[in-house]
């Protein structure tokens, strides 16, 4: 795990887009939030967020382990939870963290995916806690790809790294079943769009940055008319 560190410190972070919309989130909320994060990207951003000091949303499995040793690596605290094992009890801990004033960070499309899908955890979490939902993706000049479900992505020793915040994401307080579910769409949306932009900075999209499986969507745009407005500041 120390050469882990190393190597994450290596790294150069050249442009971090849409930092003010972060900071102004975080301004009006009194600094609390929850960070949402796509699983292929977990690595850096464990980094990245490192003086955030979240608490982050980790399932219970052999994999959950990984990640809380990495977390904890940088300084992050844990919940241990997800949608088949404790994910409610885990939920509502965090929550109740957050409303106490912390920061909540959890995996968007969960553990296990499908990848680039947001699951609607990180909207229930927001919507309860009445704090922003902040997106945040990243990319980098070069990386490794690990063989996982969503093609892991780790930054090689003195990578170019950008970072991307997509518009943070409110959700009204009497928000019905059916509106959670456009938020969960618009957190996807956001994010996807987000990771093309990082992903094409330093030129052409490459074929590792892409997931294309057999019924699976691949890891750029989306037809986001229905939300054409909510993305323009993307």
């Amino acid at each position: 795990m120390l050469l882990l560190k190393l190597l994450l410190y290596s790294c150069r972070v050249i442009k971090v887009e849409g930092r003010e919309k972060e900071t102004e989130a975080l301004q009006q909320s009194q600094g609390k939030a929850v960070y949402a994060i796509w699983h292929q990207r977990v690595i850096f951003h464990a980094r990245h967020l490192a003086h955030k000091n979240l608490t982050v949303m980790i399932s219970q499995s052999r994999d959950g382990e990984y990640a809380t040793r990495l977390v904890s690596l940088f300084g992050h605290t844990n919940v241990r939870g997800s949608s088949t094992r404790g994910g409610s009890l885990a939920l509502k801990e965090l929550t109740q963290k957050i409303k106490e004033g912390g920061r909540g960070g959890i995996l968007a499309d969960g553990p296990l995916g499908p990848p680039r899908v947001a699951k609607i955890g990180a909207v229930i979490m927001a919507y309860k806690a009445q704090v922003p939902l902040i997106p945040l993706t990243w990319g980098a000049d070069r990386c490794w790809v690990i063989n996982s479900w969503d093609r892991l992505l780790m930054p090689k020793p003195f990578a170019r790294i950008v970072i991307h915040y997509p518009e943070p994401i409110w959700i009204s307080p009497s928000a019905d079943s059916k509106e959670l579910e456009g938020y969960r769409r618009l957190l996807e949306d956001r994010l996807n769009q987000g990771t093309r932009w990082c992903d094409t900075y330093f030129g052409p999209e490459r074929p590792w940055r892409k997931v294309k499986e057999k019924g699976q969507r691949e890891v750029g745009p989306l037809d986001l008319s229905s939300h054409q407005k909510d993305n323009q500041d993307l």
